[in-house]
């Protein structure tokens, strides 16, 4: 049987109450991508006790941008915990398009996710993109196991908005997310329906 070849890049996948992986309960996650072979995202509301300006320091840079010193960490996901990964507009969008991070990824029709250092030493200068949110690892899955997951009620998906991850309060991303959908997030039941 042929799996579907729906593409979620550039969506939230939102967990649901019946979640049963505790690391992933209450998660917002923006899908940076999905392919046949898996997929890769990054939990964009669940921050850590690190603040940018902590994490900054730790990587021997000082951060010269008072926007985001005091902004939080997230936990990105389970996966190489120990790398920083920044979520970011698209370079252009910044009006500093002329620069290209090492190690971006392009995501098709949204953001840009950049692994390496020259993006926190532009950020350490003043300069980098305007809106950033920094985590700490990611969430992957093997291929089909993210459609095993949505399958099984894990997981609801909808259209990424940028302002729920750069604009809106830590506490609201879930809900916001949710009301994308037109879902009241009181409604939610962890049970899966059946016919």
């Amino acid at each position: 049987m042929a799996r579907s070849s729906i593409n979620l890049t550039n969506q939230f996948l939102i967990a649901m109450p019946g979640m049963g992986d505790g690391t992933f309960a209450g998660s917002v996650i923006y899908l940076c991508e999905h392919t046949d072979k898996g997929a890769l995202g990054l939990v964009i509301n669940k921050p850590i006790d690190i603040t940018l300006k902590n994490l900054f320091e730790k990587v021997e840079l000082s951060l010269d941008r008072e926007d985001l010193a005091d902004e939080p960490v997230y936990f990105g996901g389970p996966v190489q915990t120990e790398r920083g990964f920044v979520l970011h507009e698209p370079l252009d969008a910044s009006g500093d398009g002329s620069t290209r991070y090492n190690s971006s990824l392009r995501i098709e029709g949204g953001l840009e996710m950049t692994t390496s250092k020259d993006v926190l030493e532009a950020l350490a200068n003043g300069a980098g993109p305007k809106k950033v949110l920094v985590t700490l690892g990611y969430s992957g899955w093997g291929a089909g196991q993210l459609e095993e997951e949505i399958s099984r009620n894990g997981w609801i998906n909808v259209g990424a908005d940028r302002g729920i991850i750069f604009d809106t309060p830590v506490d609201q991303r879930y809900d916001k997310a949710l009301s994308l959908l037109g879902i009241d997030p009181r409604m939610l039941s962890p049970e899966a329906g059946h016919a």
